[in-house]
């Protein structure tokens, strides 16, 4: 019996009072009806999306399996390449150079999270709790970097830190002068200060971000603690710190992965130098792919940097997600 032919049966039995039977076979022709139209919605939808799709695989999958292919094999770009199996990813970690870049890395985490963090939760709960003048001034300071490119965030900080740069020369001018070094040829401090112009680029935004997540917080909240006899900072910790947690999560993953991928900013301020003292994963992955061409430990340092950056990014997100 066809579906017209069934429904028409259907219709003379339901005029005549209905049955359990008759009652099945609507259920039936409707669940077929609504997962056919289902069906061609889903198409109609992988259709829209096919074009994306097409330009993702072949712009990001595939160059991202290139690289996987590519980290097994010693390969100088010219000659044969030779398959080396899981040497690369050894040598990352036990190669004392490139070993050292995580050691750096660690440093540039407390000076691109760590630090931005706290000075943009400060920063927040001092601008949330009222309205001070100049504030609006504050924000737009700390939130410049932001605009800059990073090419022109280095050039100016390369400037400040030279020997007869504003620092020294500031320096100098208070009797401070033992005080004075070529900050960026320092091996003892090119990495922090390397790692305070990510604390200038990563403050504003972070404390942007709290700033919005903060006026997001319902009133009565506070007004609850308040009536609790808690002071600013026991309502920071009770109310305002809780109510950041996802904007934390953000800020954490960002600038967590931005240290993890420092390059424009350590190469053009001190090219990993000096000696491997501001040497990162991203540096050493590009001068191994293109100064002293090792396309193979290249890929290798890719791949584990962004195996890295995607663990991270999953830790923060299930933590934060915990109540």
């Amino acid at each position: 019996m066809s579906i017209t032919q069934a429904g028409a049966a259907v219709s003379l039995e339901t005029d005549d009072g209905g049955s359990a039977a008759t009652g099945a076979i609507i259920t039936r022709y409707r669940k077929g009806r609504t997962s056919h139209a289902r069906r061609r919605a889903r198409m109609a939808g992988l259709l829209f999306a096919a074009p994306g799709l097409l330009i993702y695989g072949v712009v990001v999958l595939w160059p991202l399996v290139q690289s996987l292919q590519y980290s097994f094999y010693e390969w100088d770009g010219i000659t044969a390449a030779v398959w080396v199996g899981f040497d690369n990813y050894l040598s990352f970690f036990t190669d004392p150079v490139l070993r050292s870049t995580l050691g750096n890395v660690l440093v540039l985490i407390v000076f691109f999270a760590v630090l931005p963090i706290a000075l943009g939760l400060l920063s927040a709960a001092l601008i949330t709790a009222g309205k001070r003048p100049g504030m609006a001034i504050y924000r737009w300071i700390f939130f410049l970097p932001q605009v800059l490119t990073s090419v022109v965030i280095a050039l100016l900080f390369k400037r400040m830190y030279a020997p007869e740069g504003p620092i020294n020369e500031a320096l100098r001018a208070v009797g401070l002068d033992a005080l004075t070094k070529n900050w960026l040829g320092d091996f003892t401090w090119a990495l922090p200060a390397v790692g305070l112009i990510g604390t200038w680029v990563t403050f504003g935004f972070c404390m942007v971000l709290f700033i919005a997540g903060a006026s997001s917080i319902a009133p009565e909240l506070y007004e609850a603690a308040r009536m609790d006899g808690a002071g600013p900072v026991r309502e920071f910790f009770a109310v305002t710190l809780p109510g950041l947690r996802g904007q934390i999560a953000v800020a954490l993953t960002l600038t967590i992965t931005a240290a993890l991928r420092a390059f424009d900013l350590i190469w053009i301020t001190t090219r990993g130098g000096p000696g491997t003292s501001t040497l990162t994963p991203a540096v050493a992955l590009y001068k191994a792919a293109f100064v002293n061409p090792d396309v193979g430990q290249a890929a290798a340092i890719g791949v584990v940097m962004a195996i890295l950056c995607l663990v991270i990014a999953v830790v923060i997100t299930r933590v934060s997600e915990k109540e």
